[in-house]
Parts: structure tokens; C-alpha cells; sequence
């Protein structure tokens, strides 16, 4: 029987008498207290431990389950984010997106959750996976803060996982040491860890563990569309949301679909460039170095945590049977590389697609440098984000059962004085989803973004509730279908129209397709 705690503290200052009030939970491990945040409804635990510390003979190794410990463990701060290089705001995304620079730390494996429910009222549960390229990124950053849609009526958890070489290493090495004889997949391991722990101890939260939505923005969507796909998180969530990302199309890095003899081969080169012999060597080595090094740092098709690339489980009706929301925003940007003159762009095309390059430059025309540019900011926007939920939505469709609800974010965000205007930018759409406009103090919000974020954040809650965003007097969002490609346009106004891009759209996956061939 699980003890629930309520304890009120009297600190005591110069000034005056704050009350604080405590409350600690039994969970897998322990007790652990968490914090009611004032004027709110809402506690928050953050900090809470769901695997042992992966550092010594445990880098490179799945996630194990976590040390007991006595007393009461203070989880009222957030923890370490994985190791990664130090966060710094940049372009865009100003400090609200960006991970807390310090501390950052290979003892990384820890989730936070934000609840006003009682225990007993199985409330939705989202559990929000972060971006940042399996390279960065942590649970913690200010956007992803649970607190609003608790107060919405959602148990929201966000999660930390390995990323960069500590999460995606593969070498033949580790596979042979590994009791399912593969390697590199271990932040999707730690994601699969995490959910666990949300369906042993979310209820005694308030949390339902048999209504639970993963959620995920740019790699995290990535992870979110892997995790559907993995036989090894079947059971472990009934929704997903997919922002920015998914892995249905080989068109990207995120989403190449490397197998795991490709993976080993490489690192396998790796150490021997380094002259090192061992993984004892590797493990023996400090985590800034092995930050240096840099590695494939992406998911592999491993036979295991993906037992083949995803477009193959999809199109064969083989993934995990959950509804999904996705979609991607109309200035996500240029994640290809610098950009070409238009003379190197035409070439680019010729030799890429042959005969069909003269087709594919009138979709993305290069006349001049100015032209061409533009062309490759919205190809690489495409090619990166638009054709994974398109082509998602398209293979939804074998699951009658199990619908797809498609949105295109093409609200221009408000910059303030001195910021540039970047429009509906990558990552833009998740302070509205997640009711977070208040994180940021530096945008000059307005009352169309104010009404953007409620009927966002709702449509949000309501699928987590349900696996249908609909309800109440917001507009009505109708499934996607083979037969009518639409999609919910969130901006200024809020409406179901033909999906954006659709020629665009259905040219790459066509080119796409007989350059694989």
C-alpha cells in the first residue's frame, strides 16, 4: 500500500512567514518529496531517478533498474542533463528553448512529473520526449515545464535519456557483451526505461498507466515514430504526438535507417584511427574526451529495439496500434548544409535525379542564388519534417482502428526589439502545445497567440484524453484520409484546409523512392 505524505513547513525569513507545503510519494526505489508550486493546484517532482546512473562498467550497457535508498529523497530540483556540449542560445531559439547549461552529466537518467490529481482519479498522462538531434537536449528545458497542462488536467512527465555518443554508440564489441546481441540503441532503451517506470508508478500520481500519450518534438518525434514502431515498448503508451519528426522516410540523418553492421563498422574504425583496442578502453576514458570524439550518433535498425527500418514495419501494418496527432510548422528551416549558388543547385539536381531533375526544378525553381536558396529552405523542411507526417499519415491508414490527425503550425512567432523574424520556426509550436507562452518574457505576445495556445493546448489534452483532439466548441478536426489530405492549419485562424504542399510533398517521396530503387 502506497503512504502519501502531506506535510506543511513554516520557513521562517526576515520579512515574513512563507508556507510551503511538501508532499512525498512511494515510487520504485523509495520516497520522494515534491513541491506545491504556489498559486496552482500543481506539485512538482523533478529529478526522479528510473534507472541507475549508466557511468563506469554501465556506459554502453541498457538501462538497469534503479538503487533503492533510504529516507526521503528530495526531488524539488531538476537533475543533471545528459552530457552533451554546453548549451548555448543561438539564431531562434532563445534561453527558453535551449537546456540549462550546467550541470551536465553521464548520471543523466531521471524524469520529472507534474500532477493536481489525486491518486485516484487516473487522470491522462503525457510523457514528453525531448529534441535537440539524439546530440542535446534535456527534460528540463523551460518550454517543456509540465505545469499548465497539469493544471489542464494532464499527469505531464518529461524524461531524459543518453544522447550523442552516450546514447547511440554501436561497436561489435558491445554487441557481443549484450545479452540480445546488439548494440547503439541505448537513449531508445532509456526511453523504453522510462516508460516502464511511468506504468509501475504514475497512479500513484493521479496518472492513469493504461491511457498514457508519448509526445515529442523534432528527435524526439523522431523517437516517438521508433517507439511505435518498437515491439519493445508495445503496451508501454496508447498515443502518440509527433512534432517535427519522424523516421517513416530515409530522407533525413535522424531517420537513415543504418544497420547495426554499418554502425559497428564505423565506430569499429573509429577506435582503431585512436589506436584504442577495447571497449574496457573506451569506458576507461573521461566523458569530455569521449565528447570530443563524436560519433554516428543516430538510432540503427539493431533487430532488436527495431527489428527492421521503420517504413517497412508501417508499410507492413506491423507497428504498435495507437491513434497519432502530427504534423510539422511552415518555416522549420534549413537543417542541409550550407546553402548552394543557383548554378550548384541546378547541378545538384542533375545529378541526383537525372531525368527528372528539369521536373524537380520547377517544384523548387533556381533562377538566381536568391530563388535557389528559398527553394532548398523549404526542400529541406520538406525533405526533413513535411514528407515524415505525410507519409505517416498516408501508412495511419492501414489501421482503421487507429487514426491520424495531421496540423500545420504556420503562426509567425512575435520577435522583440533586436530578435529577427523567423516565422512559424522549428520548435515554435510547442510553447502553444503545451500552454508555455508564459516562458518566455521577451517575446511581445498577443491576443491571436493567446488564443492559438488554448485551443492548441486543448486539442492537445483532448487527444491524450481520448485519441481524438475534439471536443467542446473547438473547431472540428477530422481525421486524415488517402481520400481527403487535410490537415488542421493552426495560425491565425484555425482550420481544416487541403494539406499544405502536397505536390511538393508527393514529388520527393516519388523521387525519393526510385533513387532507392
Amino acid at each position: 500500500m502506497v503512504i502519501r505524505f502531506f506535510f506543511i513547513l513554516l520557513l521562517a525569513t526576515a520579512c515574513c512567514n512563507e508556507k510551503e507545503q511538501v508532499e512525498v510519494v512511494k515510487v520504485c526505489g523509495g520516497l520522494v518529496s515534491g513541491k506545491y508550486l504556489p498559486d496552482t493546484e500543481v506539485f512538482a517532482y523533478k529529478g526522479i531517478p528510473f534507472a541507475k546512473p549508466p557511468v563506469g562498467d554501465l556506459r554502453w550497457k541498457a538501462p538497469q533498474p534503479v538503487d533503492s535508498w533510504d529516507g526521503v529523497r528530495d526531488c524539488t530540483a531538476f537533475s543533471a542533463s545528459a552530457m552533451q556540449f554546453t548549451p548555448q542560445p543561438f539564431l531562434m531559439w532563445t534561453q527558453e528553448f535551449i537546456a540549462p547549461a550546467e550541470p551536465l552529466s553521464e548520471d543523466c537518467l531521471y524524469l520529472n512529473v507534474w500532477t493536481a490529481a489525486k491518486k485516484e482519479e487516473k487522470q491522462p498522462v503525457i510523457v514528453f520526449i525531448h529534441g535537440g538531434g539524439f546530440s542535446s537536449g534535456s527534460g528540463s528545458v523551460p518550454i517543456y515545464d509540465g505545469a499548465n497542462m497539469a493544471a489542464k488536467g494532464a499527469v505531464f512527465v518529461t524524461i531524459n535519456y543518453r544522447v550523442g555518443i552516450f546514447g547511440f554508440f554501436a561497436h561489435p564489441e558491445l554487441s557481443k557483451e549484450a545479452a540480445s546481441g546488439t548494440s547503439g540503441n541505448y537513449g531508445l532503451l532509456d526511453q523504453i526505461a522510462a516508460l516502464k517506470w511511468v506504468r509501475d508508478n504514475i497512479g500513484e500520481f493521479g496518472g492513469d498507466p493504461d491511457n498514457v500519450t508519448i509526445a515529442g518534438q523534432s528527435a524526439g518525434a523522431f523517437s516517438v515514430n521508433y517507439l511505435v514502431a518498437s515491439p519493445l515498448a508495445k503496451g508501454l503508451f496508447h498515443r502518440a504526438i509527433a512534432e517535427s519528426g519522424g523516421a517513416v522516410m530515409s530522407t533525413n540523418r535522424l531517420s537513415m535507417g543504418n544497420t547495426l553492421v554499418i554502425a559497428e563498422s564505423v565506430n569499429q574504425e573509429l577506435g582503431e584511427h585512436l589506436e584504442i583496442t577495447s571497449i574496457a578502453d573506451f569506458r576507461a576514458m573521461p566523458a569530455d574526451s569521449l565528447l570530443k570524439l563524436g560519433s554516428m550518433s543516430i538510432p540503427v535498425v539493431d533487430g532488436y529495439v527495431l527489428p527492421k527500418d521503420v517504413h517497412s514495419i508501417f508499410t507492413n501494418g506491423e507497428q504498435n496500434d495507437v491513434p497519432v496527432l502530427l504534423g510539422w510548422n511552415a518555416n522549420e528551416g534549413n537543417f542541409g548544409g550550407p546553402l548552394k549558388s543557383a548554378a550548384d543547385f541546378k547541378n545538384e539536381c542533375e545529378q541526383k535525379y537525372g531525368e527528372r531533375a528539369s521536373e524537380f526544378l520547377e517544384v523548387f525553381p533556381a533562377q538566381n542564388d536568391s530563388i535557389a536558396q528559398a527553394s532548398q529552405i523549404m526542400l529541406s523542411g520538406l525533405q526533413t519534417f513535411g514528407i515524415q507526417a505525410y507519409k505517416w499519415a498516408e501508412l495511419q491508414n492501414q489501421k482503421e482502428s487507429s487514426p491520424a490527425f495531421v496540423y500545420f503550425f504556420n503562426r509567425s512567432v512575435p520577435y522583440g526589439e533586436g530578435q529577427q523574424d523567423f516565422g512559424a520556426f522549428h520548435t515554435s509550436e510547442v510553447s502553444y502545445a503545451y500552454c508555455n507562452l508564459d516562458k518566455s518574457s521577451i517575446r511581445p505576445w498577443t491576443q491571436t497567440d493567446y488564443q492559438l495556445e488554448k485551443i492548441m493546448s486543448s486539442y492537445w489534452i483532448n487527444f491524450a484524453r481520448n485519441g481524438n483532439p475534439n471536443r467542446d466548441q473547438l473547431p472540428i478536426w477530422k481525421p486524415y484520409t488517402k481520400e481527403m489530405h487535410q490537415a488542421m492549419i493552426l495560425g491565425e485562424k484555425t482550420e481544416m484546409k487541403e494539406l499544405p504542399h502536397l505536390d511538393e510533398l508527393n514529388l520527393i517521396e516519388s523521387i525519393f523512392k526510385n533513387i532507392k530503387d
